[in-house]
């Protein structure tokens, strides 16, 4: 009979109750694992699960940090790949709305309407993206932080 290796709670090291406390390493924002990047298939899969949940959501005020959230804890890794994560979910969600706009302005041009119009048109695309893609990188530094803390 092979006696049994495992350590028991008596045997934990110093190190291993400091980081069990609450507040005592600079760790605290990590999930177990999450010391290590995250890899770019990672970031890109999990952008993508983020931006289609934030999609899928944009009628709830704030899908786009919703979005932004679940790509972030998803992923995992540290605080800079949570960013990353939360701009390709960002990039997603924008995506949809920009394809209707110019759509609209593509049967609008035949139309007759005025060139004025257009520029107006782009104008709240191009601010429109510029809220989608910095709320979606709101939400995944937020997703990484809840996944540190829960």
């Amino acid at each position: 009979m092979v006696p049994d290796k495992r350590p028991s709670t008596d045997d934990r090291s110093a190190t291993d109750t400091a980081t069990t406390e609450v507040g005592s390493t600079s760790a605290d924002f990590l999930a177990p694992g999450d010391d290590a990047p995250a890899e770019l298939v990672d970031v890109l899969v999990y952008g993508l699960v983020g931006g289609i949940a934030g999609s899928v959501l944009s009628f709830v005020p704030f899908a786009t940090v919703l979005g932004g959230a679940v790509a972030g804890y998803l992923c995992g890794g540290r605080s800079a790949d949570a960013l990353k994560t939360g701009t390709v979910a960002g990039v997603v969600m924008t995506l949809p709305f920009a394809v209707i706009v110019f759509a609209l302005l593509f049967f609008l041009g035949f139309a007759g309407a005025p060139a004025e119009f257009g520029l107006i048109a782009l104008a709240v695309v191009g601010l429109a993206a510029v809220y989608t893609l910095g709320s979606g990188i709101v939400g995944g530094y937020l997703g990484h932080y809840l996944r540190g803390q829960l």
